[in-house]
């Protein structure tokens, strides 16, 4: 008499492909010949190698795959402020940083000055005191041209010398006067994208689009998800066959909708996650790739693990685990499953405790 209290399940029957006896799999539409070989036919066969692993005790997390892409973020059009003829342009992926020349201007250049808040005047002795005073003096001594102390928002006569230095060093005029359309303003250093000027071409215009010169990963999130990401979050990236991580940077707050490839909605409402990556060299040199994002959805803290190969599906319904003690028998527990995530399923079940061994197929 067998004993009630265990789980029952089919016994590994060792098949081999024959011609003899045939099986139709019910509802997979698939045909498959097995004939069971004789001693008379075939010499036996030994079982295969049994493979086990050891019951772990971690943290077990389940993730949110979303699609993204890797490049350098979207683009900013810059549009020329100073009258004149277009003499010099940048080359495409060209990096430029604060205090170096942009594109020219009737062979002069315009350069990169490092701020916020958009030079909206002209500054020169006897201008009205304002933050943009401060941040053209932060940017002269940025560049070695001091003489006014602290950067502050008062426009004085040292401000006028220091100024006049650095237009004497870029060919300008040395008027003690400075003008929005001799710089072109960024938040740091830029990278150009786009080329949109032509030499030649009025200066009073289009010129270049930029992005900034680190990758980042973009993700249209939807929008009734957005709590997969928080800024600080730390998360895994596959780009181009390699893995690697990166650090939520911003978190969109402004859901649109969403568009497929012809440029149609799609009828999602996403936000934009920008991601920073750890390794800047993950994707190799490719300007755009497309790249997975993996968000935490759920944690786990602290149970016990198996791969999920070690679940056997029992005839009563629900799941068992064979477990191999020290001296080599095996007896099947019941376990009750909880997280599946990257081919591992957290279990529970009587007796079962971190280094147990179980038989798995993986």
């Amino acid at each position: 008499m067998s004993d009630q209290s265990t789980p029952h399940r089919g016994h590994r029957a060792r098949w081999f492909v024959g011609a003899s006896v045939t099986v139709m799999v019910a509802g997979t539409g698939s045909v498959v010949v097995l004939t069971q070989v004789s001693e008379a036919q075939a010499p036996p066969v030994p079982p295969p190698p049994v493979t086990t692993a050891a019951i772990a005790k971690t943290d077990l997390s389940e993730q949110e795959d979303t699609d993204g892409t890797l490049g350098f973020g979207a683009e900013t059009d810059l549009t020329g402020r100073r009258t004149g003829t277009i003499t010099a342009l940048p080359a495409l992926g060209t990096e430029i940083t604060q205090g170096k020349q942009v594109y020219g201007v009737d062979a002069t250049p315009v350069t990169l000055f490092y701020g916020m808040l958009p030079f909206y005047r002209d500054l020169s002795a006897g201008v009205p005191d304002g933050p943009d005073v401060e941040e053209l003096e932060k940017n002269l001594k940025d560049l070695g041209y001091t003489g006014f102390g602290t950067p502050d928002n008062k426009f004085t006569a040292a401000t006028a010398t220091a100024l006049k230095q650095w237009q004497k060093a870029q060919g300008l005029p040395q008027t003690g006067t400075f003008t929005p359309g001799d710089v072109v303003l960024a938040t740091g250093p830029i990278r150009v994208s786009t080329v949109t000027g032509s030499l030649g071409g009025p200066a009073a215009g289009p010129v270049v689009k930029t992005t900034g010169t680190s990758k980042i990963v973009e993700v249209k999130l939807d929008a009734a998800k957005q709590n997969l990401a928080k800024v600080g979050d730390v998360v895994k990236i596959d780009v181009n066959g390699a893995t690697g991580t990166g650090k939520v940077v911003d978190v969109g707050r402004v859901a649109v909708p969403d568009k497929d490839a012809t440029g149609q909605p799609n009828g999602k409402v996403v936000i934009t996650v920008r991601i920073m990556l750890d390794d800047p060299n993950l994707g190799g040199g490719l300007d755009s790739v497309p790249a997975t994002v993996h968000f935490v959805k759920d944690v786990h803290k602290g149970v016990l693990v198996v791969p999920v190969g070690a679940l056997l599906a029992l005839a009563e319904g629900g799941y068992a685990v064979e477990v191999e003690d020290q001296s080599g028998q095996r007896h099947l527990v019941p376990v009750k499953t909880g997280l599946f995530s990257g081919g591992r399923v957290e279990i529970s079940g009587p007796g079962l405790a971190p280094g147990t061994m179980v038989v798995t197929t993986s």
